[in-house]
């Protein structure tokens, strides 16, 4: 709507960043052995998965997230230059706005955070497995019900904040062999008695790994930088709006606007009278043109005898018939605004052309544009010329209209003409065998004649040598 309109932009719209933590080389393989889903969560809570493949290394996992269309993020990889770990996995958000940013994803089973996050301060307790129960209570050691003396043996270990797994297993002390399985550290000592540490404090391991099910266990890859995506603020006059994206329609009428930095500004909206013109004035030019190209085809040039394609087809006459109603009739506008061509300036001439008076149709743009939009557009309340004239095109295109029984009529007599070439060609070829035989009849006759006349001609003439002779 025309008007001047206060824009004050306090935050653009952008996407959401988020990047894993790091690995050493981009080609090795950092995931587990088996198949496996990439699960990204976004801002809205809403989540999406995209498949990877047994044992892809970094640049693997980039390209499986970059071709699948559904995976609302776009995956590059990045050198942190810090020489350690320096290859990491960086996601964009696809689309601007709070929700579609990406705030968090996960992949089980791969390295991209090695030594997991580490465990809270706590103390590991130890079971003795042995023939006979045993159980850990402090520092007192019970087997089968029996108390045992411990002094001088340690039960227990602490475990600092932070410690990880790995730093646990070079911790404990006189360990011949530690394992990490499915959840339990299992160490057995020089004497081959089996230690399992079983609680206390949770120690996390977010490396590789594959359970006993067969499916990943352990890692997470959304340990790095963060960057939320967010949506665009302004306000319009005072008028708090938000958007997910830079180009905000709706704020103002008929407007979009397309947001390129933060800021206030004033916008100015005023009419375009010179397109409504240049609208109104096309439409009238393009309807002029298909006179002139119906006139062309329907044309006969008495001097020449020449006659246009469609020179005598009644279809294009009531095709033409029907465009011209159209135009002359009333477009209902409850008693307002404007009803016919006339209103605005636009008159149908004897031969059918439409002209425009430019002073009524300059008075119409500029002093009753919303009204002219009506009578073309339509409103709620009524239809507009377009939808009318674009009513009577569909009804002469439809399977059963003008047109299309045109084209059948004309399809049908080109097959009943194609049949009548055939017929005919049939008839013609049976004549020309039926002469052909009757001329090789003639000529076998023609010949037996000659050998007549030959055989006549040789009696004739020995039956002269005869007589002569007898004289």
């Amino acid at each position: 709507m025309p008007g001047s309109y206060n824009i004050d932009v306090t935050t653009l719209a952008s996407r959401g960043t988020l990047a894993s933590a790091g690995v050493t080389a981009p080609d090795t393989s950092i995931s587990a052995n088996i198949d496996q889903q990439m699960e990204f969560t976004f801002g809205d809570g809403s989540k999406r998965n995209v498949a990877i493949t047994a044992d892809s290394s970094l640049e693997d996992i980039r390209d499986a997230i970059n071709a699948d269309d559904n995976a609302g993020v776009n995956a590059t990889i990045i050198n942190d230059g810090s020489g350690t770990n320096e290859f990491r996995l960086a996601l964009s958000s696809r689309e601007t706005g709070a929700d579609a940013s990406i705030s968090s994803f996960a992949l089980e089973g791969t390295d991209l955070t090695p030594d997991g996050s580490g465990a809270e301060a706590g103390q590991l307790a130890i079971t003795i497995a042995d023939a006979a129960a045993a159980t850990v209570t402090g520092i007192n050691l019970v087997i089968d019900g029996t108390p045992l003396d411990t002094t001088g043996i340690d039960f227990a270990t602490d475990v600092t904040s932070g410690t990880t797994l790995a730093d646990q297993l070079q911790s404990l002390d006189a360990i011949d062999t530690a394992i990490y399985t499915d959840g339990e550290l299992t160490i057995t000592t020089a004497v081959g008695e089996a230690i399992t540490i079983d609680g206390g404090s949770a120690l996390t391991d977010e490396g590789v790994g594959v359970g006993t099910d067969g499916e990943p266990t352990g890692g997470t890859g959304s340990t790095g930088t963060h960057q939320a995506g967010t949506d665009a603020n302004l306000k319009v006059n005072g008028i708090t709006i938000t958007s997910a994206n830079n180009q905000v329609e709706g704020a103002i009428q008929g407007v979009t606007l397309n947001l390129q930095s933060e800021g206030a500004s004033t916008v100015a909206v005023e009419q375009d009278t010179r397109a409504v013109r240049e609208a109104v004035t096309g439409f009238v030019d393009s309807y002029n043109s298909l006179k002139v190209s119906i006139g062309e085809l329907t044309s006969f040039n008495q001097e020449t005898g020449q006659a246009g394609e469609l020179n005598g087809d009644n279809t294009v006459r009531r095709v033409e018939s029907t465009l011209r109603s159209a135009l002359s009739g009333s477009v209902t506008s409850n008693g307002e605004g404007f009803s016919m061509l006339s209103d605005i300036g636009i008159a149908v001439e004897l031969d059918g052309s439409l002209s425009v008076d430019e002073g009524r149709l300059d008075d119409a743009i500029l002093n009753n544009q919303q009204a002219l939009s009506n009578f073309f557009a339509g409103s709620v309340q009524a239809t507009g010329l377009a939808e009318q004239i674009d009513t009577r095109i569909a009804q002469m295109l439809s399977s059963d209209g003008t047109v299309q029984g045109a084209i059948n009529s004309s399809e049908n007599r080109v097959e009943s003409l194609n049949d009548r070439y055939t017929r005919t060609e049939q008839s013609i070829e049976r004549t020309i065998g039926r002469y052909r035989e009757q001329f090789s009849q003639l000529d076998a006759m023609i010949a037996q004649m000659n050998q007549t006349s030959d055989y006549l001609t040789n009696q004739f003439s020995a039956l002269e040598a005869q007589m002569n002779q007898g004289r």
